[in-house]
């Protein structure tokens, strides 16, 4: 039960992006379609895992003075590592996301992890941790990008859907924070509602 709460904590109670507020940057730049949000959560939950961990194996030997800029330079490691990859393997995605793999070492999920987890805690309890933040992060950017692309551009997964229909204002800028705007909304009405039953029960 500890771990399912530890893993569960970044998917729903503690979601980065739709109850945080952290990563909003990928969240509404490169979630136009399903692909490239899938593969931004993708990159960014496996550097979350594994500097995390890392960051957690080696907290007893980083010194206070300069835990940050170690914590900065793992991340950065990993990043580095997983943009030849995408380069590599998946060319198309690594064009579509453009700079923003790289400025994953700013994300501001790795800096309040790094320090309010991963420093203080076990490497397997970190995992658990990095995975369901990362999780939550990719279904939190899924989620916006299927109300962008079918509504916006007609299509899922790059399958036509229609088009003569499609609100192509949802793909602009102003499309993404009208988009989580709307789920921000839709999600606290949720959670205004059960609160008022708990109390009523």
């Amino acid at each position: 039960m500890k771990y399912f709460r530890i893993f569960s904590n970044g998917v729903l109670k503690e979601n980065p992006v739709l109850v945080l507020l952290l990563g909003l940057t990928p969240a509404l730049a490169v979630t136009t379609s399903v692909i490239n949000a899938v593969g931004m959560g993708a990159a960014t939950m496996v550097v979350l895992l594994c500097s995390n961990v890392v960051i957690s194996s080696l907290s007893k030997f980083i010194p206070d003075k300069v835990r940050t800029l170690t914590n900065v330079v793992i991340i950065a490691g990993f990043v580095s590592l997983i943009e030849m990859v995408m380069r590599v393997y998946f060319y198309e995605l690594s064009s579509q996301l453009g700079f923003f793999v790289p400025l994953i070492v700013v994300n501001t999920i790795f800096l309040t992890r790094t320090t309010a987890f991963a420093a203080e805690n076990s490497p397997l309890m970190t995992l658990l941790d990095s995975f369901g933040f990362g999780i939550g992060f990719t279904a939190a950017l899924v989620l916006v990008a299927v109300f962008r692309e079918i509504l916006g551009a007609g299509t899922i997964w790059g399958v036509y859907l229609f088009g003569e229909y499609a609100a192509s204002a949802l793909v602009l800028p102003p499309g993404a924070f009208l988009t989580l705007g709307i789920l921000l909304a839709v999600i606290n009405a949720v959670k205004s509602r059960r609160k008022e039953r708990s109390r009523t029960s």
